[in-house]
């Protein structure tokens, strides 16, 4: 009884056995390669050490470099404008290529009354900041306390750059002694109301502005007329020719006719008549 118990105990010290095949003598294994696995690592970090070399090289190169820096734009679409006063209206001479943001170009372009629109951009060099603008066309020339500048048919103010006769003239009254600010906005209806004018006596190269008595001119045959402001001006000259025509036929002959008021027009004569 005491043989078996040892017998047992002995099959159950046993581990079940995994077959592995066949095992290769020592001498026919194949080594290690340390050697080689050390040199291709190290080949390796030398041909990162080179990346690193070059990027920081190009960096530094691209960001020290004066070819890189802005002195100058390329400017298409001028009429009037030059292409150093774009330069100086970007507000980006002497700033990285990096840095330039070409909506805020835009944006600070556009602070120009005589540029409608622009479009900004940005490439390498030469030409690393590319514009085309579309310039404001001039509608009048308006001339307040000497200066003559143009405005355009949204009544902004630009300055003249050249003169064009064919341009209406607008003379302000002289009781206005300042010339007009470039932030200034001359009411469109006056501007629209001047170029009605134009259209239906093309033969006049001048008006004149009063403040309160708007668009005028001095007529030929001895007085002077007031049409105010407005797009109504078919219907002044009809109101005004009518009156006109009544008064000469009673040998009334007007000192001023105001009209700015079509619902309340008036005359003015010399004393005695």
């Amino acid at each position: 009884m005491t043989s078996r118990s040892h017998e047992g105990r002995r099959r159950s010290l046993r581990s079940p056995g995994i077959w592995r095949g066949p095992v290769a003598p020592a001498e026919d294994r194949a080594p290690v390669q340390h050697g080689e696995r050390e040199r291709a690592l190290i080949g390796w970090r030398f041909f990162s050490g080179i990346i690193i070399i070059g990027l920081t090289s190009v960096l530094f190169l691209f960001f020290n470099a004066d070819i890189f820096y802005v002195h100058s734009v390329a400017v298409g679409g001028l009429e009037f404008m030059t292409k150093e006063e774009v330069f100086a209206l970007s507000d980006i001479a002497n700033m990285h290529i990096f840095w330039v943001d070409p909506q805020e170009v835009r944006k600070s372009i556009l602070r120009s009354p005589t540029i409608a629109d622009a479009t900004v951009t940005v490439g390498w060099p030469p030409n690393m900041v590319q514009i085309i603008i579309e310039e404001r066309q001039p509608a009048l020339v308006w001339e307040q306390a000497g200066v003559a500048t143009w405005i355009d048919v949204q009544g902004r103010v630009m300055q003249q750059r050249e003169d064009r006769p064919e341009l209406l003239r607008i003379q302000t009254d002289p009781m206005i002694d300042e010339p007009l600010s470039p932030n200034v906005r001359i009411d469109p209806e006056a501007v629209t109301g001047a170029l009605q004018l134009k259209t239906l006596y093309p033969n006049i190269e001048v008006l004149r502005y009063h403040p309160e008595k708007g668009l005028g001119y001095a007529d030929g045959r001895g007085w002077s007329v007031w049409f105010g402001s407005g797009t109504d001006m078919p219907e002044k000259i009809l109101v005004y020719n009518a009156i006109v025509n009544n008064l000469l036929s009673r040998t009334i002959f007007p000192v001023e006719i105001d009209l700015s008021n079509l619902d309340a027009p008036f005359y003015s004569v010399q004393r005695g008549f």
